[in-house]
This record gives C-alpha cells, structure tokens and sequence, in this order.
C-alpha cells in the first residue's frame, strides 16, 4: 500500500513540476508572484528524495519475494494434487455376482477365487483401499478385502501394502511391500477392473486363484526414449496360496504330490519376476502396448524342484479424437504363458510317480467394444492344456475351451451392471458346461473411477 501511495505522489509531483517549467517561460506570470526559482529547487529536491525511497521499498519487496520462492511449498505429493498427508484417500467397492450354472458345484470348474463360487449370490470381493503421500519421498497404498466363502464363513486379507518412491534420479523407480507380481497385464489388476465377471483360465491355472503375488522389493527403469518402454524386475518370497506354482502351500496336493515346507535359504529360494513393456501411438487414434515377462522360482513338490512360466501379452486400443468421455472405443487384449513344472518324485508304494517335467500352456483373447456411452459388448475366448503326466485325470491340467460374451453397464463412473454367459468344453466332462453371471459392482469414497 505504501508503495502504492508513494507511486501516486510522484506522479502528481511531476504533473505540478511540468505546469512550473511551462510559467517559467512566461515572464509576465513570475512577474504575478508564481513559484521563485528557490521553490522550485525544493520541490525538485523533495521529487529525488521520493525517488530514493521508492527505490528502497522497491529492493524490499524483490527480496522479500525471493525469499518466499526459496521456501518448499507445502507438499501435496506426486499425483495428489490437493490432498493431505493427513487425509488419504478412502475407498470401498463392492461387488456382487449372482450364478446360474448346469455344473452343481461352480467352484469347481471357476479358476478364480474371487470368480462366482455358486449357484445364487457370491460375495466377489469388498475391497478397502487407502493411499496417500507419505512424504516428500514416497507414496503408500493399501489394500485390505473382504470375502464371504460358499459356506457363509468371513475372512479378511492384506491383498496389498507397499510405498512406492517418487524422486529416485536416473528414471529409477522402487516398489517395496505386499503387491502383485508385474506378470501381464490381468494380474496386477483387481477384480473390479476386469472387464469380465471371471478371470481367464489360463491365470488361475498358472498364476493361482488369487493371482501372483507376495512380500517383496520391486525396481523399475524407464528408458529414455521416445516411446514409453519400461523394465521391471520384481524379488518376491512366492510362498503360500499365493505362490502357486511356487512354494504353495505345505501339505496341500497339487499335480499327485503332497507339497512340502521349502525355506529360503538362498536367493536362489526366492522368486524372480522381470517385465519388459512397451506402447506407442500408431496414429492420433490408436495405440498398442507389447509386454513379455517370466516367472522363476522353486515350487514345493521336491526339496530340489523348480517352475518356469514365460507369457507375452498384446494390447490395441482405437477411439476417435472427439470421443465423448471415452466412448466410442474399440479394445483388443491377449495374453499366453506357458509353464514348465518339475514334479518331484513320489516314494509311496502304494501310488509312486517319477520325476517329472510337467508342461502346460494357455492363454486368453478379448475384445471390447464401447458402442454407446455407457454400454460396453466383450467377447473372450479361453485355452488351456497340459503335457507330461496324465493331464486328462487331472482338473487342474486338462484341456479346456471357454468362450464368454458379456455386456456391461455403467449407470455413472462408480457403479457397473454386468450381464455374462459361459460356454465351457472340459475335457475331463462328459457335458458342455453353461453358466450364465450377473455381476454388480458400487464404490463409495476417492478412487480411481471406472474409465469411460
């Protein structure tokens, strides 16, 4: 304000100065007593005397704001903007499927454990996610879920919790905790993000019912390209129902062999996940994404066996430049993986089995179609096989096709009605199995929302 002010007078200063200058050339007018030359030089005098206080305001007030531009602004956190580190972001989503199937017991033929599980309602999946900036440094994020089993029992499980940096130099990237193996596309994603009311058959059979995932440390590099490409190694323990074709869990049967305990006694125990994942833009309309990824670890069917599963996944996305909030759109996604399973030796008299290489293949195609907004038409084909051993008396090996069509509603970005109907050929059936899903889904709370 001061400064303002002073900027006022100066110039009212100069205005009365000028008007001086003009009557000191009219002789008539000194001469009727206006302002004598001594006057005149104190106001010049007064004028510099302004000039020297405005300039010194002037140095104040630059640094003053240079300071204030060293100062670290209040940080929000990569991605956050306007949250708090005091008010992370909350969420729930629920979703629902209810089941008609010609096969009596569902859960037997669904890979999936968060696919329907029985004729009538399923409870898929109530999932709490949390996450927030932590720090200057990293973000976290949580996952915690609930589950009602066939049988009306509750159980709730970490899915995932882990920070992630947000400022490592050289395009590097750090993620440690609890989370999903970066295997694919589908199995680092959860179940409300999938565009199908079950997962693929060849994901449940490779990666497990609940998808591949585990306590670990996880590094990313991006390269400095002119396309997106990223490399991803992922270090996990691999134990447990979650590390299927792994470690699972001991004392289960998987393949005609009890598991036993195996613990990690080398980095050699551990189980090793690297991706290499590419996209780019073919035109202003359409863009693909590349990936390949392995897994590779001991499983624990041997004190001395090990798995392998390599996959390649394909994405193709179009939709027009004056899409209206992402409709219409057209989206075409594959996934195979194949898995090499050294089956220990079994020594029960009763029932012995050799060592064993057990091999097995699949994958999955789907497309989408956005055809109005708010209305999405999927179609996906499923396959799965086995080689080595008798795959045909095992149900978690034989050969199977499935074909899916579905169509999806999305009433606003936070609600989904779902309508599926399976068509599956078993080998190890007699029948054709149908089932028909119908799957909601609600999410209350600060979320990513459904893409339209």
């Amino acid at each position: 304000m001061r400064f303002t002010f002073l900027v006022i007078l100066l110039s009212l200063i100069a205005l009365d100065l000028s008007q001086v200058s003009a009557e000191e050339q009219d002789a008539d007018q000194r001469q009727k007593g206006d302002p004598t030359q001594q006057e005149l030089k104190e106001l010049k005098d007064q004028v510099h005397s302004l000039k020297s206080e405005v300039n010194e305001l002037r140095g104040q007030m630059e640094s003053a704001a240079s300071l204030s531009a060293q100062k670290p602004a209040p940080f929000q956190g990569r991605g956050a903007a306007g949250s708090s580190l005091m008010n992370p972001k909350i969420s729930l989503d629920g979703l629902f499927a209810a089941a008609a199937s010609s096969e009596p017991d569902l859960q037997n033929i669904e890979t999936g454990g968060h696919d329907p599980n029985q004729r009538g309602v399923t409870v898929q999946n109530v999932e709490l996610t949390l996450s927030s900036a932590v720090d200057p440094y990293f973000t976290g994020n949580a996952n915690i879920v609930y589950q009602l089993d066939r049988n009306g029992e509750s159980f709730v499980e970490l899915e995932e919790a882990y920070l992630t940096t947000t400022s490592l130099p050289w395009n590097l990237q750090v993620k440690a905790g609890q989370f999903f193996s970066p295997f694919g596309r589908l199995n680092p994603t959860h179940p409300h993000a999938w565009d199908f009311a079950d997962q693929p058959l060849v994901n449940g059979r490779f990666l497990g019912p609940d998808g591949l995932r585990g306590p670990g440390i996880q590094i990313s590099y991006l390269f400095p390209l002119p396309i997106y490409s990223e490399a991803i190694v992922a270090v996990q323990n691999g134990t447990g129902e979650t590390g299927f074709s792994f470690r699972n869990r001991p004392g289960d049967v998987l393949f005609g062999r009890t598991l036993v305990d195996r613990p990690v006694a080398h980095l050699t125990d551990l189980l090793i996940i690297p991706r290499l994942v590419g996209s780019a833009d073919l035109t202003d309309t359409q863009t693909i994404v590349l990936g390949i990824s392995g897994a590779f670890g001991p499983n624990a069917s041997g004190t001395d066996t090990r798995t392998s599963i390599v996959g390649a996944d394909f994405f193709y996305k179009w939709k027009p430049l004056r899409a209206e909030s992402g409709w219409p759109f057209v989206a075409w996604q594959t996934e195979v993986m194949a898995r090499r399973y050294e089956a220990g030796p079994v020594d029960d008299p009763s029932a012995p089995l050799p060592k064993q290489i057990l091999r097995d293949r699949g994958g999955y195609t789907q497309l989408l179609w956005g055809f109005k907004r708010q209305w999405v038409a999927g179609f996906r084909l499923d396959y799965v096989a086995g080689a080595g051993g008798d795959p045909a008396l095992d149900p978690l090996r034989d050969r199977r096709f499935r074909v899916s069509p579905d169509v999806s509603f999305y009433p606003s970005e936070f609600s989904k009605w779902r309508l599926q109907y399976n068509r599956d050929e078993i080998q190890s059936r007699d029948k054709v199995v149908h089932s028909v899903f119908l799957q909601w889904e609600f999410l209350i709370g600060e979320h990513g929302a459904h893409k339209f």
